[in-house]
């Protein structure tokens, strides 16, 4: 990153700049004015246009005659003057198609009209100076004109948005996605009626278009392709541990789609016992277990999320073994359970049945299975933890401001996506279980489309058994 200084530097930093940066003489800022071709570039059409056209009227007509407003957000400090990587709202994309900062798209009457910031101008200093909009430090952004053709809506500069908000008429707001939007509208804000917005658009989203399938598809086969590079560097892992596994994967989720969908969760020996551990610091010692927990967000933004819990050394040991298979069985009680008209936390029961039979096999339990298992007891939890399934999309956890009648206490419906993934998790200090079980975790997670008949896996591509794993290991370790 740039970094020069100059000793004529103004005293307080510009909108836009830094206390760091070089002076900006009158010469030299008319000079940059000078000299730029127009650009307007041809884009071609968004094949989300029909999708989300389709996506706003169902919105529109859950509150006809109103406003709705559905902001893209900004940028987050990461730290000091740098910014992450900007990542739009997933309701905003979801009914716009718009991944640009600051963008808001108006609901009036069920007419969509998206406010956007284009790229910045020759007529001022910001293209070369800003370091957040600025084309020289930022890259261009795309003209109004081109976020219209490639998203099939009304585009208009988003100083203009402050007059349509204050414009009266009955508005609600996706608050908290824009402090600038928050603030316009508080004097007309309804908490009440704000949330009913939040709730409907993720209700919106729980089941999947034909499209968004596709997208969710695709995510997997990149993730697949994501796990087949970290094993096949797995001399690489077992030298430098678990930063290089998560490296590794997020090379191919760069490559071939947007970013990561989450954090990775890279967990070898013990550290598979932490639900979410994402530090990735530790060893890759060989004889234990190793917990990948990775999934790849597509360049539409839509994620897979994937478990699968290796052998270090290519294969199981006999306990390694024996506890793998359980959790893959209860997993498939799990995967069996998934068809329409199922509530959605029998997945999870039917996946808890299994486990907490499996531990009263190896006699871990203070009571029945059948005892542990009632809801007054599950005393079985200790060692499974979580939950079975979330839904899945554009959020790795998605759909999660639906009404609790809704989901998680609503039922499967043809073309929902959710996760299947139970665990074991035997820590490492605790008493309660056989030493040679401590510091063990194993999950098995993949992503199912719930289909007319049943369910599709979507990451059916990534092995699951045991033999299917140590084969695929001694296939692609090197």
């Amino acid at each position: 990153m740039t970094a020069e200084t100059d000793a004529s530097a103004p005293t307080g930093p510009e909108k836009g700049t830094e206390s760091h940066d070089p002076a900006v003489p009158a010469a030299y800022a008319a000079f940059m004015r000078t000299g730029w071709a127009e650009v307007e570039r041809d884009v071609p059409a968004h094949p989300i246009q029909p999708w989300a056209a389709a996506r706003r009227e169902r919105l529109a007509t859950a509150f006809p005659g109103e406003r709705l407003v559905l902001p893209a957000g900004s940028f987050k400090q990461r730290s000091n003057d740098t910014d992450y990587r900007f990542r739009p709202d997933t309701a905003h994309t979801y009914f716009s198609g718009n991944h640009t900062t600051d963008a808001v798209l108006v609901l009036t009457d069920g007419e969509p009209v998206l406010y956007a910031r284009p790229r910045s101008g020759r007529d001022s200093d910001e293209f070369f100076r800003d370091r957040q909009y600025g084309a020289l430090w930022a890259g261009e952004r795309p003209s109004l004109a081109e976020l219209e053709t490639s998203l099939g809506l009304p585009v208009r500069h988003r100083d203009e948005l402050d007059a349509e908000l204050r414009r009266g008429g009955k508005t609600r707001v996706l608050r908290g996605v824009d402090a600038t939007v928050d603030a316009t509208t508080a004097a007309e804000g309804d908490a009440a009626a704000d949330g009913e917005l939040a709730r409907v658009a993720s209700e919106l989203r729980l089941v999947k278009d034909a499209w968004e399938v596709d997208e969710l598809q695709e995510a997997c086969d990149i993730t697949t392709l994501g796990f087949e590079d970290a094993v096949r560097e797995w001399p690489q892992v077992l030298e430098h541990g678990e930063r290089w596994l998560e490296g590794t994967f997020f090379r191919r989720a760069r490559a071939m789609g947007n970013d990561l969908g989450y954090d990775s969760i890279v967990g070898a020996g013990s550290h598979a016992t932490t639900l979410h551990w994402i530090d990735n610091t530790g060893p890759v010692v060989p004889g234990q277990l190793i917990l990948l927990d990775m999934g790849v967000e597509g360049r539409n933004l839509y994620t897979a999320d994937v478990t699968r819990t290796l052998p270090v050394d290519g294969r199981f040991t006999p306990l390694q073994r024996d506890l793998y298979q359980l959790v893959l069985d209860a997993q498939q009680a799990g995967i069996d359970t998934v068809r329409p008209g199922t509530a959605f936390t029998a997945v999870h029961q039917a996946a808890m049945t299994v486990l907490a039979h499996g531990l009263g096999d190896l006699g871990l339990l203070p009571c029945s299975p059948e005892e542990a298992l009632d809801p007054d007891s599950r005393v079985y939890a200790r060692w499974t933890l979580h939950g079975t399934s979330h839904m899945l999309g554009m959020d790795v956890h998605d759909c999660a401001q639906a009404s609790v009648d809704v989901y998680p206490r609503g039922d499967l419906a043809e073309g929902m996506c959710l996760t299947v993934e139970p665990g074991l998790y035997f820590q490492a200090d605790d008493l309660l279980v056989p030493e040679e079980l401590r510091g063990i975790g194993i999950r098995i997670e993949d992503d199912v489309l719930v289909t007319a008949d049943g369910c599709r896996n979507l990451s059916a591509a990534l092995p699951r058994t045991v033999t299917d794993v140590e084969e695929w290991m001694g296939r692609l370790v090197p």
